[in-house]
């Protein structure tokens, strides 16, 4: 072979191994990011024609797929509709994957790693691949129970529900009100989704966000359970019994501005004890305290029962927070801040955290909605186990502030959450807002009934509610109730 051929021989050779080297970069490197790529048709095309697999609560589909006449073969349905849309998310042609559909697209889509052989079976059979199943964590009666509680306040209701095991963090119940029909976007009809898509998100409601797990807001005099815990925890106090400083107002030497209780009272004299104080819910005595304790150690203490932190995996959620970073507080904001006001903001999810915190003797569990993932022949492929999150509180602490909340439902403002021969713990909360629009009701709580335990943070952002008659015992109480009755058995 003369030397031209032979140069040119080896170009070739050079050029067809470049060209074998891409095709693998291209198969086994860029596969999964080409696939998930926004607008691939034909990944698009396969996905939607494809038997996605079940996501289950308690057994119960409430996202399947089902046969159809037409080009795609399965229709994606959701059977209850908008009660489970915060958690399964949406599935459409035009617009992607939300929630669970999304996280555990995987597995729903038959795509998982885990599943290579389930594929190998079905391609030697000549069957399309089979997508696995998403149990969740959800309690039906305690989710139906939520939802129906924040439905009594009127239709134009805006509030969510958070529920959660203390002892591992599994979420019993996950409820946004108002919510959407998840169908409307999985139709076949792509006009009918384009419009469905612009009305869902130009609402100024938002009903396709999350609002137990994404929705940021002052938990208002819930926060005090916090106040309290850091008070204990650094011997600010060290019992219930202690005596605070109360009065009708807390005065800041130097500045115009006083925090008062609210409806102007004193909450029963000028000192009285912790437990008293949380009984009443007194705005002076918690802003005291949070003077007493310090920016760095409330905002640590905060901390320790999940603020700041991602609360949850598989879902879109928001960090709770106790203020803005590097910011440093003035004595009236630190005042303010002690009792959930200022730039302190929670999401439900968080809210119930610190109540399974103290319920937990002072163990925070990461919370989590998937608790067994499937294969199509039902073989288990995951199961997660409970993970400890913190160790918020020491647990002769965690008794203490059970005491106290407990003594709120028996004799203090939270009442309306008694529940005969169950122990039954509460702080409610009435949050400040805008002066053009109404307080936020909080209620947060927990209950223990032998082998069953649960808590439950309300929230009723907006109701059909007379301003005057809102309070967190009075709007958002029952409906905690009526959870942690479903869930115990009640």
């Amino acid at each position: 072979m003369n030397r031209p051929i032979r140069n040119i021989a080896v170009a070739c050779l050079a050029l067809f191994m470049l060209l074998l080297l891409n095709a693998n970069y291209v198969q086994f490197v860029q596969a999964d990011e080409l696939n998930s790529k926004n607008g691939n048709k034909r990944v698009i095309n396969e996905q939607f024609s494809r038997d996605r697999g079940s996501i289950l609560v308690d057994g119960k589909a409430v996202a399947e797929s089902v046969k159809v006449k037409d080009e795609y073969k399965y229709q994606r349905l959701y059977p209850e509709k908008d009660l489970y849309a915060p958690l399964t998310g949406y599935f459409s042609y035009i617009y992607g994957r939300s929630g669970i559909e999304s996280s555990e697209n995987d597995v729903l889509s038959g795509s998982d790693d885990r599943l290579f052989v389930n594929r190998v079976v079905d391609l030697i059979s000549n069957k399309q691949p089979k997508g696995g199943s998403v149990e969740l964590t959800i309690d039906p009666l305690a989710q139906k129970a939520a939802a129906e509680g924040l439905e009594r306040l009127g239709d134009d209701t805006k509030g969510a529900v958070a529920a959660i095991d203390p002892r591992t963090g599994a979420v019993l119940a996950m409820v946004s009100q108002p919510s959407y029909n998840p169908n409307r976007l999985a139709s076949h009809d792509f006009d009918e989704v384009q419009k469905a898509w612009k009305e869902l998100t130009t609402d100024p409601d938002k009903p396709m966000d999350n609002r137990a797990a994404q929705q940021i807001l002052p938990p208002g005099s819930t926060f005090k359970l916090i106040t309290a815990a850091a008070a204990l925890e650094n011997g600010v106090v060290t019992d219930i019994d202690d005596k605070v400083k109360a009065g009708t107002t807390l005065k800041f030497p130097g500045y115009g501005y006083t925090l008062p209780n609210e409806n102007g009272g004193n909450c029963g004299g000028n000192t009285i004890t912790l437990e008293r104080a949380m009984n009443v819910s007194c705005n002076v005595a918690f802003g005291g305290l949070a003077l007493k304790i310090g920016q760095d150690k409330l905002a640590e203490q905060a901390a320790k029962f999940g603020f700041g932190t991602d609360p949850i995996d598989k879902l879109p959620a928001s960090a709770s927070r106790f203020t803005a970073p590097d910011t440093k507080l003035e004595p009236p904001q630190l005042g303010q801040s002690g009792i959930g006001q200022y730039d302190v903001a929670a999401t439900p999810l968080q809210m119930a955290m610190v109540a399974a915190g103290i319920a937990n003797d002072g163990d925070v569990m990461k919370p989590y909605v998937v608790d067994t993932v499937r294969a199509p022949n039902l073989r288990v492929l995951d199961k997660p186990e409970p993970k400890l999150l913190s160790e918020a509180v020491s647990s002769t602490t965690a008794r203490k502030l059970r005491d106290m909340m407990v003594s709120t439902v028996t004799s203090g403002t939270a009442t309306s959450a008694q529940i005969p021969g169950v122990e039954v713990g509460a702080k409610t909360g009435t949050a400040q807002s805008t002066k053009d629009r109404p307080p936020y009701a909080w209620f947060v709580s927990y209950a223990k009934d032998g082998d069953n335990e649960v808590a439950v943070a309300v929230l009723v952002e907006s109701s059909d509610t007379a301003r005057s008659e809102i309070a967190g015992g009075r709007l958002a109480g029952p409906i905690a109730k009526s959870v942690m009755e479903a869930v115990i058995g009640k």
